[in-house]
């Protein structure tokens, strides 16, 4: 019979999202995996395929429509030798009466169409062993086996009980907790008391000419993030002052080799490289935190900020430590220019352990940085500057300095761990031959 397409959940935190574009059209054919529609997230804009066949028969959303939430339907797929007169036969229909137990019979909020059939007597138990049928979508089998999960032991949030995408991601994100006998304590995020009401701060300003911003997606999870890391991560700072007279030059001497193939390094390629080779050299600062547990990664895994239009995206360097100058330069040049295009996927901005952010290109001396959760630390970069410094011998000299701050979490850092930490950021930055061996 004629299913629903609905709006999919392209992120773990995806509530809604823009139809930006069809890609098809009433009429048209399409296979699973043909490419549907372009749908804009809080963070990206992502393409959405079809995982099962049929023909377009209506389309219920039009392109540009905003704030769309997921799992509303936005298209109609007709199977073979159905027609556009189905789909109203069905509406008409006096739908059958579903067990009580199905209170979310809606399809799952993954990257597909969910399919609707007439609902068993009861909804299906998960497999136990005893060879009952597991029901899941192709899409939540396939993450569930590459992730190495049990699809018995995850609790489906679809159509009587399937298993979708978004259980099986929540699965493998969610740490296993140990049984409390007492319910939880109130997150320090809701004991604050919260701020001014929207009317409240729209009368004070009523009488004065204003435009009203509406805030994006992007926006939105910008405020949410940052409120949630300043009310909940315990913040503190350690402060260096790295001279650059060193790379600068160590620098242009590359630069002048690498520049037949047309590479150019810049000071911030090699500020990724210090971190995260410090990151192996100081392991445990080299973590996240999980709720009740720290996570300790191996490889460095190095965020970048980079500003975009209406605000700022994270993408990370992944195993940076093991990535040569000129890969981490192509890398981040290729990630900066598809954030600004808001081209990235989900995987390319998740993840880390530690954030750079740098502002010394607009002249900042420096600043305090805030963590993004759940990394370890965040370095804030400011600008170099010549200054007078004295020199070992004692004598004033001019010279190249760079001041960092390096913002922790203390529940993941404590200060002599973070104190090394940034000393082995500075030796590696000071030292940046070193750096290649």
């Amino acid at each position: 019979m004629a299913t629903e397409i609905l709006m999919p959940a392209l992120s773990p935190t995806m509530e809604e999202g823009t139809l930006a574009k069809w890609l098809v059209k009433e009429g048209d054919t399409v296979s699973a995996g043909d490419l549907l529609a372009e749908i804009e997230t809080d963070k990206a804009t992502m393409e959405f395929e079809a995982v099962d066949e049929g023909t377009v028969g209506r389309i219920l959303i039009e392109a540009g429509t905003e704030g769309v939430k997921v799992n509303t339907p936005i298209a109609v797929l007709l199977e073979e030798g159905e027609s556009a007169d189905d789909i109203d036969s069905a509406a008409k229909a006096p739908a059958p009466e579903a067990p009580k137990a199905d209170a979310g019979d809606k399809a799952a909020p993954e990257g597909g169409s969910g399919r609707d059939s007439a609902p068993a007597a009861a909804p299906p138990a998960p497999s136990t062993g005893s060879g009952e049928r597991i029901f899941a979508s192709p899409l939540a089998r396939r993450i569930a086996a590459e992730k190495g999960l049990d699809l018995a032991a995850i609790e489906g949030s679809g159509p009587r009980g399937r298993i979708v995408r978004a259980d099986v991601e929540k699965a493998s994100a969610a740490p296993k907790a140990p049984a409390a006998s007492a319910a939880p304590a109130a997150s320090p995020a809701a004991a604050m008391p919260a701020g001014a009401s929207a009317d409240a701060v729209a009368k004070i300003y009523e009488n004065r000419e204003h435009e009203v911003v509406t805030l994006d997606g992007m926006r939105k999870t910008i405020a949410a993030r940052l409120t949630e890391a300043k009310q909940t991560i315990p913040h503190f700072y350690l402060r260096r002052d790295i001279r650059l007279d060193a790379l600068l030059e160590f620098r242009k001497t590359l630069n002048d080799q690498l520049g037949a193939r047309g590479i150019k390094l810049s000071v911030n390629d090699f500020i990724i490289k210090a971190c995260a080779l410090a990151l192996q050299q100081v392991p445990k600062a080299n973590a996240v935190w999980a709720g009740d547990r720290i996570l300790q990664l191996k490889p460095s895994d190095v965020a970048v900020a980079v500003a975009v239009e209406g605000g700022l995206f994270t993408p990370v360097l992944m195993d940076a430590e093991t990535k040569s100058l000129s890969q981490l330069s192509k890398e981040m040049k290729d990630l900066a220019t598809r954030a600004r295009d808001r081209k990235l996927a989900p995987q390319e901005y998740q993840g880390g352990s530690f954030a750079i952010s740098n502002l010394g290109m607009f002249g900042i001396d420096n600043f305090d940085a805030v963590i993004n959760p759940p990394h370890g630390a965040i370095l804030a970069v400011g600008a170099g500057v010549k200054k007078p410094v004295v020199n070992d011998a004692g004598e004033i000299e001019v010279a190249t300095v760079m001041s960092v701050t390096l913002s922790v979490d203390h529940r993941v850092i404590d200060g002599a761990l973070g104190a090394e930490l940034l000393q082995a950021i500075r030796d590696n930055l000071e030292n940046p031959l070193a750096m290649l061996a």
